[in-house]
């Protein structure tokens, strides 16, 4: 592997790109405690925990990401990270509370759509029970 100034990482989601670009550092949680990764770190993969993560740009920008749990794959200069959940925030100060409202809100839609799943399956129960009752023709 050659020597290289910076890596390429991808933050995804489910169903988006959370951030794609280059970077000169990254700090992540693993399972086993904090980390921190330069462009010519070794190739690895990492369990991450609910945390921050925080991504040094070139030029010296700071990107600060709540995340969920997740997994990190860096293989050369590329690092793949996928999340359950995650916000970009514009501040530590700030990451707390703009991690709350965000989460708290995707629980209030998952909560909705486990209440409309459970009326599915409780109507198509009724309805196979009815089925059962009816006299053969």
């Amino acid at each position: 592997m050659t020597m290289a100034d910076d890596m390429q990482v991808m933050v995804r989601l489910p169903g988006a790109t959370l951030f794609e670009g280059a970077a000169t550092r990254l700090n992540a949680v693993a399972q086993n405690g904090a980390f921190g990764m330069l462009p010519n770190h070794t190739d690895f993969i990492a369990a991450l925990v609910p945390s921050v993560l925080l991504i040094t740009q070139p030029g010296g920008d700071e990107r600060i990401f709540g995340i969920d749990e997740g997994l990190l794959v860096k293989t050369g200069h590329r690092v793949e990270i996928a999340v359950r959940r995650g916000i970009e925030s514009a501040d530590l100060a700030s990451l707390h509370d703009t991690v709350d409202q965000f989460f708290e809100t995707v629980e209030d839609e998952e909560r909705v759509a486990r209440s409309a799943l459970s009326k599915l399956e409780a109507d198509m129960v009724r309805r196979f029970a009815g089925l059962r009752k009816e006299p053969l023709p």
